[in-house]
């Protein structure tokens, strides 16, 4: 549990630029466009994160786990996986592409109900493949726990395509903000590119050349279940936004997105953690009480540290609205106290969920994202026709009150 703890504060280093650098962005958006802005923002983020959910599929959790499994061998044992992650990202970046160009006008209408836009769309399935990329190395570099090297990265790209964008945002306005989010996790993967490139494991014989059935199979169990997971919470995401801007307005839905920004953000310090030590950690356990055992341990460790940085974001709310957003998001107070206590549920059901990750099982894991982004949606729905812009936060607690229960009683079955 040490090993956590010294992981959790190195990864806490990076999530804290990350959180300064999002919510300095958060503040100029909001100083120049105001809620509107930010909620248009909240769209391409959360359309980037789809695509990008989708080319990087076969590039994360499977790479991080073979990785993991193999680095013992030596990078030729881990050879076979990374190259049928690669493989995967050709075929997937030569369907997705001609798709996202052909529909960017539908897509652009979906999000913005402007087709004026469509270029937005543009420019984030063009550069793609850089995004996936830069998670392959990151991937790799996970994958020998090579902690350090892993959140010095992280700092120098957060830096640099943050500053990017605080210059698009400066110089054009709510157009540089969506152009600079929708090249974000690009520019990021350049970077990783170019500092990865005398690493010896980037040869080309490790990643380009024959592997077998059993690895494409392998990554593709993990790149179905990440592209179930780019086309869930994103999805589901637009889908409320749609439904909050048809029923209390734009600018309604900009207080819910600053919430949802702070929510995002200071959580990050958690999952950054757990996908950086936990995963890998799981993915070294075979035994089923093992796995609950590390559970269980990690929950004593996690939930303590979760409980209170949601007290505290509580108890600071008007603090935060006034450092990081303007007077114009003052009505957003309202909108914590079910939006933390849900993060609190939330985490706490990802600790039972992350061996559906570490184990592979494809299934389980589409059969409940599917399903409880679904139910977000709805319980979002009835909620918001009864309660306005707060029943999406109450819908949120509830979904992943279920999502834990659900969890929780299943483990067993899940790991077995």
């Amino acid at each position: 549990m040490s090993r956590l703890l010294k992981v959790t504060a190195l990864t806490a280093l990076l999530t804290l630029l990350k959180m300064a650098m999002g919510f300095v962005i958060a503040k100029v958006v909001a100083i120049y466009t105001g809620p509107t802005g930010l909620a248009m923002l909240g769209q391409v983020q959360s359309m980037v994160s789809s695509l990008n959910g989708i080319i990087n599929a076969p590039a994360g959790n499977g790479v991080v786990r073979f990785t993991a499994e193999h680095q013992e061998q030596g990078f030729e044992a881990c050879a076979p996986w990374w190259r049928a992650s690669l493989q995967w990202v050709v075929i997937i970046s030569a369907i997705a592409i001609p798709i996202g160009l052909l529909l960017s006008n539908q897509i652009a209408q979906w999000l913005f109900q402007d087709t004026q836009l469509a270029w937005v769309v543009i420019a984030t399935v063009c550069v793609l493949p850089l995004s996936a990329v830069g998670t392959l190395c990151n991937s790799v570099i996970n994958g020998q726990q090579l902690y350090r090297r892993y959140v010095g990265l992280g700092m120098i790209s957060v830096l640099i395509s943050s500053g990017v964008m605080l210059g698009m945002i400066a110089f054009y306005n709510i157009q540089g903000a969506l152009f600079a989010a929708a090249i974000q996790s690009a520019l990021i993967g350049l970077l990783m590119l170019i500092a990865n490139l005398r690493q010896p494991w980037f040869k080309l014989c490790f990643w380009w050349g024959s592997t077998d059935k059993a690895a494409r199979k392998a990554i593709a169990g993990y790149m179905l279940m990440a592209i179930t997971s780019a086309l869930t919470l994103p999805v589901a995401l637009i889908l409320i936004r749609n439904m909050l801007i048809s029923q209390v307005g734009w600018d309604a839905t900009g207080q819910w997105q600053a919430v949802w920004k702070i929510s995002e953000v200071y959580l990050s310090v958690i999952t950054i953690a757990l996908g950086t030590y936990y995963l890998p950690k799981l993915s070294s356990l075979s035994d089923v009480d093992d796995i609950i055992n590390e559970i269980h341990k990690t929950i004593r460790i996690i939930l303590p540290i979760v409980s209170f940085a949601a007290l505290l974001v509580y108890l600071c709310r008007d603090v935060a609205i006034s450092l990081l957003f303007t007077d114009e998001f003052r009505s957003a107070r309202e909108l914590f106290a079910f939006q933390l206590i849900g993060d609190v549920l939330k985490i706490l059901g990802w600790l039972y969920a992350y061996p559906m990750l570490s184990r592979g099982t494809v299934k389980w894991f589409i059969c409940t994202e599917v399903l409880f982004s679904i139910s977000f949606i709805l319980l979002s729905y009835l909620f918001i026709s009864e309660l306005g812009v707060s029943g999406v936060t109450l819908g949120y607690l509830f979904n992943y009150l279920f999502y834990l229960f659900f969890m929780f009683f299943s483990i067993k079955k899940i790991i077995a």
